[in-house]
Formats: structure tokens, sequence, C-alpha cells
């Protein structure tokens, strides 16, 4: 490419799920070109503003948010919030002249995505689910390109627009077995005895968390060791009692090596986020899914239950959770035969060149408009 000084703009987040593709793909186009300037667009409040300068980029905040359907009271705001995000993301895309504008889901992509399609910007907006969100519906028909993860798109999306490259996962994501008696030792743990690792999401989920704060001393007795990163709902943990005390168990907030517990979890419980389930596949790890209620059209349980169809993951209801947990983790985590099936089968949804198909696309839109 002749212009090696690109500009890229990019919003994101609201959650994990949204957010990490979009570091996933600036990480990768800056690998790509070490001269570009990348800016993402958040909502203000929202995971990404801390997040994203913490990866080494410059966020601005939108005054945004979703439409509240359990508290009509909340929406009284959401027209002057838009009309404020619309003016925003003019000014900016009109200051920051990107070549290719990209989003990945949230509340903040729709009105900058929006805007940047009516002013000729080369736009692109990645999916991470079977069930599009919003704010992807709603840009459908004004971007150039859509990369979904799945096939059968096209009931939502325009044909001629979708490319399935899979879902974007963080660079360092990777089987590390090399390392394995390392990892061990830096949690703490014996490599002779079962790993449950438990992922109560970054926002922290709320019935995961609870489920295990009331059973984590009987799957300890029963001889598991379990790390537990209880997002959010840390700060709430660490208030009652020192966990660092408890034999077999590492509690954080938020592990950034991901790697590394991957690698030595024999057993993984977690809501069943697009990105979660792409980041298990590449790692081929047996799981337990706990979809969370708590998001539009229910798609974390159409993730789940495609894999449950394949024989690629076991599930629990969020409500149930409490109840069956003990029963399933005991049932799996002993079980060498189950594991080995989950893990066999959850790889055929392993998609390991996202980054690259989605960067290769996001290059095609600037020569297509520089020709």
């Amino acid at each position: 490419m002749k212009n090696k000084n690109l500009r890229f703009i990019i919003s994101g987040g609201g959650t994990g799920g949204h957010l990490f593709p979009a570091i996933a793909i600036a990480n990768k186009l800056k690998s790509l070109y070490p001269d570009s300037e990348i800016m993402f667009v958040g909502s203000k409040g929202k995971i990404e503003m801390e997040k994203v300068p913490l990866s080494g980029y410059p966020i601005k905040g939108l005054w945004i948010s979703g439409f509240q359907r359990n508290n009509m009271w909340r929406n009284v705001l959401l027209p002057l919030k838009l009309i404020h995000s619309f003016i925003i993301s003019f000014f900016l895309v009109k200051k920051i002249k990107p070549h290719v504008a990209i989003g990945t889901g949230g509340y903040a992509s729709f009105p900058l995505l929006f805007v940047a399609s009516k002013l000729k910007i080369p736009t692109l907006i990645q999916e991470q689910n079977f069930f599009p969100g919003i704010s992807n519906k709603l840009l459908a028909r004004s971007v150039k390109r859509i990369c979904t993860v799945y096939p059968g798109m096209e009931k939502y999306f325009p044909a001629e627009k979708i490319v399935i490259t899979g879902n974007p996962i963080r660079e360092d994501i990777r089987i590390d077995l090399s390392n394995k008696a390392k990892y061990y030792e830096a949690f703490g743990l014996n490599p002779d005895k079962k790993v449950l690792l438990v992922l109560g999401g970054s926002l922290g989920a709320k019935s995961i968390n609870e489920a295990l704060q009331k059973h984590y001393e009987s799957f300890i007795g029963q001889g598991m060791q379990i790390i537990w990163q209880a997002g959010r709902y840390y700060n709430e943990l660490k208030t009652q009692k020192d966990w660092s005390s408890v034999s077999g168990l590492y509690l954080k907030d938020f592990i950034h090596d991901m790697t590394s517990v991957y690698t030595i979890a024999d057993l993984v419980v977690s809501r069943a986020g697009a990105i979660t389930i792409s980041e298990l596949a590449v790692m081929e790890k047996a799981c337990v899914l706990v979809p969370s209620p708590n998001v539009t059209e229910d798609h974390q349980t159409k993730n789940a239950l495609a894999l449950v169809e394949k024989k690629a993951a076991l599930f629990i209801k969020d409500n149930e959770v409490n109840l069956l947990l003990p029963e399933i983790v005991n049932a799996t985590v002993f079980n060498d035969n189950l594991l080995r099936l989950l893990s066999e089968n959850i790889k055929q949804f392993a998609q390991k060149q996202s980054t690259n198909e989605i960067s290769a696309e996001i290059i095609k839109l600037i020569r297509k408009n520089e020709s």
C-alpha cells in the first residue's frame, strides 16, 4: 500500500464482548502499519473508557446509552443523547479524516459509523454473535462491509456485504504447553490436581459468582483447585474475608494473561459471550456455559446452544446455576473421557486467522476507495 500513514477510527464497547475484538483489530492494524493513527470512540462510563487507554490507544467518549425496556423514564434523555453523539461524531470524523471507520458493536458505534458512512468514509462492522446486536442491524444498510462469524447471516444483513471471518481474539491467546509447569507455580497450584477456571465476567456475572461463593469449599474439599476471575464482583468479595488464606484458590478481579489460565484449566465455567467462546475454541477447552439473561435478544443462549448441539459444551440456565453447578462440575472435571470429548468437539468452532482476515478486508476497502 502506498500510504503507510493510515488513520483508523474504531468503536466497540459497552461489554468486553464488543471491546476486545476492537482492540484485537487495532493491534493487528498497528502491527501491519506501525505509523498508523488509531482513535477509539466509546460510551462514557463504560468499560472501554478504562481498558482502551491501558491498551495504548486514545479514546473519545460519547454521551450515549441504549433503550431501557425495563425503565421507560431512563429513556427521556435518549433523543438528546443521540443528537449530541451524532454531532460529536461528525466533528470527530471531519477532524480525523479516517481511511476506514470500524465498528464492533455497542451504543457508540451506531452514531459514529452512520456519520462516517454519510461522509463517504469506507466503513466496516464486525458481528460476533449468531444473532446481531441492534447497532449492527441498524448500520447494515449504510456500511460497506460486514464481517461475521457464522454462515446464514443473510437473514439479518445484505448478502453482498457479508464476509465470514470469525471472531478476532487477542493474539496472546494461544496454547502454551511448554510453560505449563511455570503457570501452575505462578498461581500457587498443584499440577497433579484438577483445575476449575471460573470466569465471572468482566462486568461481574452475579449468578456464577454467587454460586461459586457458596460451593467453592465443597469443590476444594473434593480435590479441585480453582482460579476465579470475579470481575466487578471482586470488590464485594474482598470485603468479606482474606481469600489469600484459602488453599487451592486463586481469586482476582481481572486476569490479563489468559493464556496461562486457559493452558492449565481442565474445565471452564463461563458466560457464553461470543468472544469467550472463540477463545475457548482456540484453546480447546472443555466448558460449562451459563448464558447471561441480560443481553439483547438472548443471544448468549443461542451461542451456547449452537455448541451444545455439537456436543462441544455443557449448559446451565442462569437461574439454575446455584442448584446445578456442583452436580455438573463434579460429574465432568474428574471424567477424563468427557473432558476429551468436549475439548475435541469445540475445536471445530476455532477460527485462528480472524484478525488477519478482517484486516485484509479493511485494506481492500482502502484500496478500492483510492482507486
